[in-house]
């Protein structure tokens, strides 16, 4: 929009020319708070754009740019003096200006030399906002919350990643209850992207060799608070079609589309933070889909210094942090030498490495021809600074890759942890931050990754948390109704079926939530492997559950599909009706009303197979108490008071064997701890019991596992270290 000069050659006595500069401003402003994604963790600020128009609002996915197009300056100023909402704009927009301007954060005094040389933060996806559908699960939220805390901490950090234009998959379900992807293409005029520009105000393209033909890339910009981040897109004029699609879809396509996209997220990325003057102090490698990183800044340290392979790799590796996430072999990303060839060759010439040399960077065993290249081999043979996700995805991950190190024991493997941890401002909720800000000090926001703030909770009334926590409940409950009864309509269901969801589940049950990708070592279905016995938890007359699921399967993947297809069919039973229901779709948004208005999170891995997990730890920010496989982060986080255990910590050989004991555990916890505790009320009506574990949940885990005392972590632990900023280290003989 033209930029409106309020000082000179304006006839200000004109009212209508007044007015007609106020409708422009506030159009303005608003549109500069929508196109920072800041706004997203700040509910003032989101209350403010529900407000211009509520129904929009909920029907463009909380997209605040999609919303104002639809205004011309002059009917949003109407509507803003309609809901007097002048004043919140300018304040809105006044505190914006203020944090974008602020240098008085933690990593003014923590992060040293990443002043000058910023952190560059690869990750095939972020999940920012709902609004913005770059994301499929747990990795893109992770990073969110990641470049979120940076923001907030004011790590100087630049985040990498790609642009997909179609998405992850929006899920339906058919009549009896199987998954069907659909995708839609997103308008790039809807979001807060802009494109990314040289000094001289071109746009930004990137070019990749291959032994093919080169891959082009364009360059989006998003403003995540005081974080960049910059999104590959590849589709441009110059590419050919398939390659106009090759950013289109998340984590679709063959191997082939796979490695290409690997290429262009690290490769890419590198070239175009050259190409914006930007010089990484750290390169933090987000999983292996970036690992080709850092050979792209090895070609450039040998081109610019005339340096060897061996020394640049050297030096690089001491720049460069990797993050595991998957504890499994299977789930690692692995290509064949022909596809290496095809796609790195010119790199391969320009490093001067023979192909058998460069596919031994991905090998375990580098004169094993028949191994496909690893990208986690290379992801942790490339850094000197490497991280699991947990403390027991630390000890699984140096036991699986022990391999790369065969001289040294097990608890000698340079693969460390840092916990994941969640972003406590983009998943608290309203009223919760409402009775923090009620009882905590005035400054606590500031102080979110430190323990003794959240000490405050023990001082906030019993009855106070209770009823925050049921409103919340009741405000999940009214959305799974519309969800629930919209679904109905959808699939041409009676319209009896569709009036029972409108009042489908009781605000007065003990309501569980399951919220997560159906993989199937996720076990969605062990609650129902005794139907027998779950049916009359379920349907008892006084101490009643209903549970509440929503997932969504990799389109490839047959058997979460089948675990997704069994769970919805339940509905159909009628030992199960009204008290088991399925949302579709899964995003962010549901995630965030599950996750701040159930009573109980429910979390069932077969252990060890989930590396961290972060879904519970949004859960506990809002009251509800964990009950899961002591697997992931719930290992370090359980101690007996903040929620409840499932088993003991062990897994047996068989998978089968460990299923059905896991499941006997999980109905015995139900039917001996959580039924009970939550159930057992006094003369006021409260269960003091519970609220006193809700309690002991928030004070302990709330500061552990946010995001900010993760990147602290890895300011600390990684970063300053990788970027040469210690000013002392003794190593130990």
């Amino acid at each position: 929009m033209t930029q409106i000069d309020y000082t000179v050659g304006q006839d200000f006595a004109s009212p209508s020319f007044a007015n007609e500069i106020d409708a422009e401003a506030l159009y303005e402003k608003c549109m500069a708070l929508a196109k920072n994604m800041w706004w997203s963790w700040q509910p003032e600020v989101s209350n403010l754009f529900r407000d211009i128009d509520p129904i929009r609002w909920r029907q463009l996915d909380h997209n605040p740019i999609a919303l104002l197009r639809e205004f011309t300056a002059e009917r949003l100023a109407v509507r803003a003096s309609e809901m007097v909402l002048h004043s919140r704009v300018n304040y809105a927009f006044r505190r914006l200006q203020e944090y974008m301007e602020s240098s008085n954060t933690w990593a003014q005094t923590n992060s040293g030399v990443l002043g000058s040389k910023p952190v560059a933060y690869f990750s095939a996806e972020f999940g920012l906002h709902e609004s913005l559908p770059v994301y499929s699960g747990g990795l893109g939220v992770l990073s969110g919350d990641h470049v979120k805390s940076a923001s907030g901490l004011g790590v100087p950090l630049i985040g990498i990643g790609l642009y997909y234009s179609h998405g992850y998959f929006k899920q339906h379900l058919t009549g009896d209850g199987y998954q069907r992807e659909e995708y839609y293409e997103t308008k790039v005029e809807d979001l807060p992207l802009e494109a990314a520009t040289l000094a001289d105000g071109t746009p930004l393209t990137v070019s990749i060799d291959t032994r093919n033909g080169r891959l082009l890339a364009k360059v989006w910009k998003v403003a995540v608070g005081r974080v960049r981040l910059f999104l590959l897109d590849c589709n441009v004029e110059g590419n050919r079609p398939e390659d106009r699609e090759l950013t289109s879809r998340l984590y679709g396509g063959d191997e082939r589309t796979r490695i290409r996209q690997e290429l262009v997220i690290g490769v890419g990325g590198v070239k175009a933070l050259r190409a914006l003057g930007i010089t990484p102090g750290v390169y933090h490698l987000n999983e292996g889909h970036s690992a080709f990183a850092p050979l792209e800044v090895v070609r450039q340290r040998m081109e610019d210094d005339g340096m060897t392979f061996e020394d640049a790799v050297r030096e690089i590796s001491e720049m460069t942090v990797f993050t595991t996430h998957t504890p499994v072999p299977a789930g690692h990303d692995r290509f064949d030498a022909g596809l290496i060839e095809e796609h790195l060759g010119p790199l391969r010439d320009a490093l001067r490495l023979s192909p058998e040399r460069l596919m031994g960077l991905g090998r375990v065993n580098v004169d094993d021809h028949n191994e496909s290249f690893c990208m986690t081999v290379i992801g942790l043979k490339m850094s000197r600074q490497a991280n699991a996700v947990s403390q027991l995805h630390g000890h699984i991950s140096r036991r699986m890759w022990q391999c790369l190190w065969p001289h040294r024991e097990e608890r000698n493997i340079p693969i460390g942890h840092i916990t994941n941890g969640v972003h406590v401002e983009s998943w608290l909720a309203w009223q919760m931050q409402q009775l923090y800000d009620r009882h905590f000090p005035a400054n606590w926001k500031s102080q979110m990754g430190e323990a003794d703030v959240w000490q405050y909770i023990h001082q906030v009334d019993p009855g106070e948390l209770w009823e925050t926590h049921n409103a919340l409940k009741n405000l999940l409950l009214s959305f799974v109704r519309r969800r629930v009864s919209r679904q109905c309509r959808r699939r041409g269901e009676s319209d009896d079926v569709v009036e029972a969801a409108r009042s489908v589940l009781s605000p007065n049950i003990l309501t569980i939530g399951f919220g997560r990708r159906f993989a199937t070592y996720k076990r969605a279905n062990l609650l129902f492997k005794d139907l027998d016995r779950i049916s009359r938890l379920l349907d008892s007359t006084d101490r009643p559950l209903q549970v509440i699921f929503a997932g969504k399967a990799h389109p490839k993947d047959e058997p979460g599909k089948r675990f997704i297809q069994e769970i919805a069919n339940l509905r159909h039973d009628s030992r199960f009706g009204g008290r088991v229901v399925f949302i579709e779709d899964y995003d962010i948004n549901v995630c965030r009303h599950l996750i701040q208005g159930v009573d109980v999170w429910l979390n069932n891995p077969r252990r060890p197979l989930e590396a961290s997990g972060t879904s519970g730890q949004k859960t506990v920010l809002n009251g509800g108490l964990n009950c899961s496989v002591l697997d992931g982060w719930w290992a370090e986080a359980y101690n007996g008071t903040n929620g409840f255990a499932i088993g003991k910590g062990t897994s047996h050989s068989d998978d089968r064997i460990t299923d059905k004991r896991d499941s006997d555990y999980l109905y015995q916890t139900l039917e001996e701890s959580v039924i009970p505790t939550y159930y057992n009320r006094d003369r006021d009506g409260l269960p003091r019991q519970w609220i006193k574990m809700m309690m002991s949940s928030i004070s302990t885990l709330a500061w552990r596992f946010s995001s900010h005392r993760m990147v602290m972590d890895y300011t600390r632990q990684a970063y300053v270290p990788a970027a040469g900023g210690l000013s002392c280290e003794m190593k130990k003989a």
